[in-house]
């Protein structure tokens, strides 16, 4: 047993110093937890990786987990902005990481990818309370290292999911607050059966009606994990997921209506009617369909296998199958017929108020491996990923104003489907020259073959016809990534890295980009050429960080500012562009009862000879501010905790940003600074292991702001001087607050 632990603590150093560190001093003891060490990762950085990054621990994620998103919790590293569609945290919920949106930031739990493979975006609450399931998170910034499934371009966050532990016991939380916003969660663990079984069991329930009008809310959720140790090998099988039924709010409200109607205003599922039982500002009588939803069923399933050799070798084989079904439910007001066509609804009519359905059923499944090799000196990893994703798209009617139901009753308007397999192999290593230089290498070669066909939701008024879809491409993606790291004293380190890093096209960016873009062609895969350079200094009481980036950009897909008809932003290629910065980062831990944090990010993004296309018309806008990419954000936190009592403190400030890529000033998300206080206090008994009541209050000082929004321009004549604008904000909620207590036992 000893011989195990031995061959563990060398292993996990290759990956994971911390815990490694932690380990060594508890080898001795043979704390039957260690054994829990052999699920390593090869997608994690540590101190002597030339990457930025910052890790969130388990402790933290606990504090914070009242039923939010995890977004919320990762909007407390540098450069990371949580948005969110109910105002609250909870359900319509991205990111954005140095400016680049959701579908450049790869999401993996346990090495395996969480991004949908067809549009690229991890849709949070899909899986909800995830929060609850996962141990740690980290957080890489720029091209990072290699990862699997879509490509690392912003950034990548890589989680694991929660160990299980070794004596029986479990949890129960309830939490209640604002908007009606509740959460109930279970969690009951066996703890070692027999000295070699585990198991553990999570069910939760997460409701809220949201800030904004008929925001809802509805997840249930689950985990269970089931674990065999023997000796240096263990073998876990997991799965975890739920149901979420949203109100869609994704349309969002402009600053006009949030004068007339108030900020908490959407007309998602509006319709007029005379007959309708709410009146407007402008005295319209109108009604809400009240299944206006968005409903989706996801299970994620892992069967993970570990295995230490000896001091020197591990290897670690992860199968994973994930599977999920959804649909929109929509009412649409006075729709145009001609928009589903394939369902031949008669002539004489020209408009009509409809329900409709967009349904999805994906499937994937695919394997990772990765072998992991230790010596004094040299630290090495390689392994790869297979996967194969398939989803039919298709829509059907449920009721049309004036049309025969035989018309439309069982038939499909649309109807696609897609297959895209996703491969890689990668080899990196950690070369320690003399005491104190690293050296760091990542080869990555990724292959994508993505293919879809049929028919789309969009017409096309041009040919009047339902937009075919026919898409069949290869990649074949190079990412390499160097780099060093040079410890010249005592607490003080430098590194420096480069990195190649490619992005294929989403799905939206092959069937949606022609509806405001003006373009036909297909759109073009994405290169960065990422340079970091950055300095540690690391203290028992202070540790403080500068990081310096240059992205260099080749056909970067940016935001128009448009959005389709689900609410997903619409891209467009451009040939040059870049983001550059420094990254601020500082932790001072003043006593045993205070530490205080912050970082801060200041960054300028630019598209060189812009090229804006509005209304057909091609402008030469020269070089141009890129959308949703503020020049500064800043953060502090103040942590206050002493017997059992804990306050903390924390502040976001996000700069002006602009909705399109034209630096118009009345197309822009306003500046904003928020403060959340999270106050806790833990009792400890003879009876319990421990009970926490703690209180979140979100937006202390009632700020007012928008934290997304999305819109465009149009012309009212031939030049620029002619253009108008439209815009849509999506408001979030003033000082509002949630109360928890969790027992443990």
């Amino acid at each position: 047993m000893k011989r195990i632990f031995s061959s563990l603590a060398a292993i996990s150093a290759a990956i994971m110093p911390a815990a490694a560190q932690q380990m060594q001093s508890e080898t001795d003891s043979l704390e039957v937890h260690q054994i829990q060490l052999i699920e390593v990762t090869a997608q994690r950085a540590t101190r002597n990786t030339p990457v930025a990054y910052d890790n969130i621990s388990n402790s933290e994620i606990a504090r914070n987990n009242y039923g939010l998103d995890i977004p919320s919790v990762l909007a407390l590293t540098p450069s990371m902005i949580a948005t969110n569609e109910t105002g609250l945290g909870i359900g319509g919920t991205s990111i954005r990481l140095r400016g680049t949106d959701a579908t450049r930031i790869n999401v993996t739990i346990n090495g395996v990818s969480m991004n949908n493979a067809d549009s690229h975006s991890m849709y949070w609450y899909d899986t909800p309370d995830l929060i609850s399931a996962v141990g740690d998170i980290q957080v890489q910034r720029g091209a990072g290292i290699s990862t699997n499934g879509t490509g690392a371009f912003g950034g990548a966050v890589n989680m694991t999911t929660s160990t299980l532990s070794m004596q029986f016991g479990g949890s129960a939380s309830l939490s209640y607050g604002s908007y009606n916003t509740n959460k109930q969660a279970v969690n009951i663990s066996s703890g070692l059966i027999g000295e070699h079984w585990m198991v553990d069991a999570r069910l939760t329930h997460i409701g809220s009606d949201g800030y904004v009008d008929r925001g809802a809310t509805d997840l249930k959720s689950y985990m269970l994990q089931g674990a065999y140790y023997n000796g240096g090998t263990m073998v876990k099988l997991l799965s975890f997921g739920g149901k979420a039924k949203t109100y869609l709010t994704y349309n969002g409200v402009s600053k006009e209506d949030m004068k007339l109607y108030g900020r908490r205003y959407h007309d998602s599922g509006q319709y007029s009617t005379e007959n309708g039982p709410f009146i407007l500002a402008d005295g319209s009588r109108v009604a809400y369909y009240d299944d206006q939803t968005d409903n989706y069923l996801q299970i994620n399933n892992q069967l993970i296998v570990n295995h230490i050799f000896n001091n020197k070798w591990a290897l670690n084989v992860t199968g994973f199958y994930t599977y999920g079904y959804g649909y929109y439910k929509q009412y649409k007001d006075d729709a145009w017929i001609m928009g589903y066509d394939n369902l031949n609804l008669g002539d004489g009519i020209d408009q009509a108020d409809l329900i409709r359905g967009k349904f999805m059923r994906n499937h994937l499944g695919g394997i990772n491996a990765a072998a992991l090799y230790n010596t004094k000196n040299v630290n090495v990893a390689f392994g790869g990923s297979w996967s194969l994703y398939a989803c039919p798209h298709w829509g059907t009617l449920y009721w049309v104003d004036g049309a025969d139901e035989q018309l439309y009753k069982d038939k499909i308007w649309y109807d696609n489907d897609v297959r895209k397999t996703d491969a890689n192999i990668f080899a990196k290593a950690d070369w320690q020259v003399v005491r104190g230089l690293h050296l760091f290498a990542d080869l990555q070669y990724r292959y994508v073959h993505y293919k879809s066909w049929g028919t789309n939701d969009n017409y096309d008024w041009n040919k009047l016809e339902m937009q075919p879809v026919n898409v069949n491409r290869n990649y074949h993606f190079f990412n390499p990534h160097a780099g060093l790291t040079y410890d010249f004293a005592k607490h003080h380190s430098l590194y420096a890295s480069f990195a190649v890093a490619h992005h294929e096209p989403t799905r939206g960016d092959f069937t949606d980009r022609y509806l405001f873009s003006g373009l036909e062609e297909e759109p073009k895969h994405e290169v960065l050429y990422d340079y970091e350079l950055g300095y540690r200094y690391t203290h028992p009481i202070v540790d403080a960080g500068v990081n310096l980036y240059y992205m260099n950009y080749r056909n970067q897909l940016v935001y128009t500012g448009f959005v389709n008809d689900g609410g997903d932003n619409l891209n467009i290629n451009v040939p040059k562009s870049y983001r550059r910065g420094v990254e601020l980062t500082l932790a001072v831990r003043a006593a045993k009862w205070f530490t205080f944090g912050a970082n801060a990010t200041l960054s300028q993004n630019r598209i060189l000879n812009y090229q804006e296309n509005i209304d057909g018309k091609v402008f030469d806008r020269g070089t141009t501010t890129i959308s949703y990419s503020p020049s500064a954000m800043a953060s502090a936190i103040f942590d206050f905790h002493v017997k059992g009592f804990e306050a903390v403190l924390h502040t976001q400030y996000v700069s002006k940003q602009y909705i399109t890529n034209g630096e118009y000033e009345d197309l822009t998300i306003d500046p904003y600074c928020v403060t959340n206080l999270n106050l806790g206090y833990t009792i400890h008994t003879k009876a319990i292991r421990s009970v926490r009541f703690g209180v979140q209050i979100y937006n202390l000082f009632n700020a007012e702001y928008c934290s997304n929004g999305y819109g465009g321009s149009w012309l009212d004549g031939d030049t620029l001087a002619d253009r108008k604008s439209w815009a849509c904000y999506f408001p979030q909620a003033p000082l509002h607050f949630i109360a928890n207590v969790t027992l443990n036992f």
